[in-house]
C-alpha cells in the first residue's frame, strides 16, 4: 500500500475528489497528468478513474479523462454526497441557529439541506417538507417532528421526487421558511443546469416566508445554464468561511450573509 493512504476509504476519496476537481477545472487530463497531481502509481489512477466513470462523475477515453457535462456531475446525488462535506457541515450548524420549535420549514433536495436535516430533530416540535428522499428517511422517525413528503416523479439521479406532481405538492402548502442550495451563483444571480429542479426550486421560494439560500464557496462565483433566481429574492445566504473576503463584501451589498467558520 502506498504511504498516501492510497488504500484507506478517506485517503482514496480525498484523492479522488482532487482528480474529480482537477479534471472539472482543466476539462480532460491525461493518465500521466494524474499520477502527477496525486503521487500514486498508473495502476491506482486506473482504478479511481474507473470507478469515477462507474459513479458517472468523469468520462474516460483513450489515455485520459474528461468531465461529463454539468447536468450529469453536479447533479448526480452520489457524486454531491461525498464532495465539501465540512464546509456543508459548517453551513448547516450556521442555518439550524435560524430554526426554533414550533417552525415549519422546507428542504430542498440539496445535500447542503440534507446536512441540516441531520440537525433538526433537536428542534422538535416542528413540521418539515421536503422532497429529497433521503432527507424524508432521515427525518421519518424522529419524535414530534410532522413530516410532509413532497412527492412527484422520481429521480434516480437525484434521489428526490421532481416534476408536475411536486409542484403541485409545493404551491399547496406555505411554510415559514425555506432552506436550498443550488449548483451556481454570483453577485447577481442564482443557477442551475437543470430545468425541472430550476422549477421545483422557484416553486420553494414562492411558497416560503423566509428563504433562505444555503451555498458552499466551491459554487461561486459561477454560472450555469438556467437562471433559478436573484440574489435579491433571497432573505439571507449562507457561505462557507472558504469565500473570498472580496466577494462576500460585494454580496453582503445586496443580501445579509452569515460566515460558517470550517
Amino acid at each position: 500500500m502506498s504511504s498516501d493512504t492510497s488504500g484507506t476509504t478517506r485517503g482514496r476519496q480525498a484523492r479522488q475528489q482532487r482528480i474529480t476537481d482537477f479534471v472539472i477545472d482543466r476539462g480532460t487530463a491525461t493518465v500521466a497528468d494524474l499520477v502527477e497531481l496525486t503521487g500514486v502509481s498508473h495502476m491506482t489512477v486506473h482504478r479511481d478513474i474507473d470507478e469515477l466513470a462507474r459513479r458517472g462523475v468523469l468520462r474516460k477515453f483513450r489515455g485520459g479523462v474528461s468531465a461529463l457535462p454539468s447536468t450529469v456531475f453536479e447533479s448526480n446525488a452520489e457524486y454531491r454526497l461525498g464532495v465539501h462535506v465540512e464546509a456543508k457541515a459548517a453551513i448547516a450548524r450556521q442555518a439550524a441557529k435560524l430554526v426554533e420549535p414550533g417552525m415549519s420549514i422546507m428542504l430542498d433536495d440539496s445535500t447542503t439541506a440534507l446536512s441540516l436535516a441531520k440537525l433538526l430533530p433537536e428542534f422538535v416540535p416542528l413540521t418539515v417538507a421536503t422532497n429529497y428522499l433521503r432527507g424524508i428517511e432521515l427525518l421519518k422517525d424522529v419524535d414530534d417532528l410532522r413530516l410532509i413528503c413532497l412527492g412527484g416523479d422520481y429521480s434516480r439521479t437525484h434521489n428526490s421526487f421532481l416534476g408536475m406532481p411536486c409542484l403541485e405538492a409545493v404551491e399547496s402548502i406555505t411554510v415559514d421558511m425555506v432552506f436550498l442550495s443550488t449548483s451556481a451563483m454570483n453577485v447577481d444571480m442564482t443557477f442551475h443546469q437543470e430545468p425541472e429542479i430550476v422549477l421545483v426550486k422557484r416553486a420553494m421560494l414562492a411558497s416560503a416566508e423566509t428563504k433562505v439560500l444555503l451555498m458552499d464557496s466551491s459554487k461561486m462565483p459561477r454560472a450555469a445554464l438556467h437562471r433559478l433566481a436573484p440574489i435579491a429574492d433571497y432573505d439571507r445566504l449562507i457561505v462557507d468561511s472558504g469565500v473570498d473576503e472580496a466577494l462576500v463584501k460585494e454580496l453582503r451589498e445586496r443580501i445579509p450573509v452569515d460566515v460558517a467558520p470550517l
